[in-house]
């Protein structure tokens, strides 16, 4: 059995919805948001927004983080905390689903953003991430 905890991969899936007549302006914050993740944090292994099909307020942030640290700095990457407040402008709803073993500390970090979050925590399996 694999060993699970802060220094293992996981995947955090941010489910959006957007308030009606924003979508445009809330791609150009995603987008803007995306190139700075893709810029400054090395630990962000996947990171993409996608569009639900059936509902086009509906979106998903999909991001794989190499470990606690790389969620935690990218909780402090600038971009981000930009992100937040521009998606209470723009946005209906946030939650936040991660699955994969995180530490204490992480923990904490996620729920003092204030967002909706449900962790599904390892217990087998294996990750080539």
């Amino acid at each position: 059995m694999s060993k699970f905890d802060h220094s293992t991969p996981f995947i955090l899936i941010a489910r959006i919805q957007v308030k009606p007549g924003k979508v445009e302006e809330y791609l150009e914050l995603a987008i803007k948001t995306d190139a700075a993740v893709e810029a400054f944090e090395s630990g962000m292994l996947h990171h993409t927004f996608d569009q639900d099909p059936d509902n086009p307020l509906c979106f998903t942030w999909s991001e794989v983080y190499k470990n606690d640290d790389a969620f935690l700095e990218h909780l402090a990457n600038p971009s981000v905390g930009e992100y937040l407040q521009g998606h209470a402008e723009l946005g209906n709803g946030f939650s936040v689903e991660v699955y994969g073993t995180v530490g204490e500390k992480c923990k904490a970090a996620m729920d003092a953003t204030g967002l909706p979050l449900k962790i599904y925590e390892s217990k087998c399996g294996y990750s080539r991430v």
